[in-house]
């Protein structure tokens, strides 16, 4: 069985070009990476540890997230977020590209690598990774994460594991996933570097407040998708 795979190009301005590919195991979902000599102190578990991180030292010595983006962050930590590209997105079944700045495409990386490194908190994103879509606007981020999370309870349902379907263990995740966030941007900030990582950080994080409030509101924004125009 194949693995699934997203080759990202960064091509900048002056010609010179960064190539990052993120595998996922195709059974798991989880990102697949290979063996790191002498990883950085910053990706230890104990390091600016996350308060909701419910892992222990003794088992997981290193934060999983923080382990899977130290290569990512090494490649752009001299480079500023606002420097203007072309990010192409290869897959197995199609390309996308834009024109767009190094935050953006970054931020599109990191988006896969969070909900596929086998955090707890960050775990129930591990569906979306598989169907990742780059460059997702706000909304488009919006239908599929309501749409997984929902899914996922009708399996759950199914199972007997829950006896209805609502969205407010979807808010309460969204909560930890800030902190997850704003956990990360700790120890990236830590580096010293350029801004372009941290900027990807604080990226996701902002969306992640915007979609903790608009699931607050049950969705209202999506809602005129599925409203009858005649019933207007």
């Amino acid at each position: 069985m194949e693995t699934y795979w997203f080759d990202y190009e960064f091509q900048m301005e002056d010609g010179s070009s960064t190539r990052v590919k993120v595998e996922l195991e195709p059974d798991t979902l989880y990102l697949i990476h290979g063996d790191m000599d002498n990883p950085p102190e910053w990706s230890r578990l104990d390091y600016k540890q996350c308060p909701c991180c419910s892992l222990q030292l003794e088992t997981d010595p290193y934060c999983p997230i923080a382990i899977n983006i130290v290569g990512l962050v090494e490649t752009f930590k001299d480079i500023y977020s606002y420097n203007n590209c072309t990010v192409i997105c290869a897959t197995a079944d199609r390309t996308y590209s834009k024109e767009t700045s190094v935050m953006e495409g970054l931020s599109s990386i990191f988006s896969i690598i969070m909900g596929a490194s086998k955090c707890p908190v960050m775990d129930f994103f591990r569906p979306m990774a598989r169907f990742h879509l780059p460059f997702a606007t706000i909304e488009e981020t919006m239908v599929r994460a309501a749409s997984m999370f929902l899914l996922r309870q009708y399996y759950e349902y199914k199972r007997g594991l829950i006896k209805k379907f609502d969205l407010a263990s979807l808010e309460n995740r969204y909560a930890l996933v800030q902190q997850v966030n704003e956990g990360l941007l700790e120890r990236i900030k830590s580096l010293g570097s350029e801004d372009a990582d941290k900027n990807a950080m604080v990226t996701l994080h902002s969306l992640s407040q915007l979609l903790a409030t608009e699931i607050d509101y049950n969705l209202t924004e999506l809602e005129y998708m599925f409203t009858n125009p005649a019933e207007g």
